[in-house]
């Protein structure tokens, strides 16, 4: 119903920068919420930045001042831009897209990922 395709990541020296991009198709009116998550081998998949269909922005503490989430409606595609990024931030970053409902089940969609890795 809702694809998503991720692209952008790379191998980076640390302090660099990269933009993440995720195109969306099909059925995307009903989203409600746009969103990259990350997760490293062996470790839970955490949350780093979300955008309402408003425009409101939510980033994850250890991302933010650093990171950037925006839309282009027009294009359909949810960017991330990432700036000072250290070794940590290594890991495979994933679109998520989400669709809220009252007084039941959110419906969420994912990515296949793309590979971001800092190098020292």
């Amino acid at each position: 119903q809702v694809q998503l395709v991720e692209s952008g990541g790379g191998l980076v020296q640390a302090g660099g920068s990269l933009r993440l991009s995720c195109a969306t198709s099909g059925n995307i009116f009903s989203i409600n919420v746009m969103g990259w998550y990350r997760q490293a081998p062996g470790k839970q998949r955490e949350l780093v930045a979300t955008i309402t269909s408003g425009g409101s922005r939510n980033y994850a503490d250890i991302v933010k001042g650093r990171f950037t989430i925006s839309r282009d409606n027009a294009k359909n595609t949810v960017y991330l831009q990432m700036n000072s990024l250290k070794p940590e931030a290594t890991a495979v970053y994933y679109c998520n897209a989400r669709r809220k409902r009252i007084a039941i089940t959110d419906l969420e969609y994912w990515g296949q990922g793309t590979q971001v890795t800092v190098s020292p």
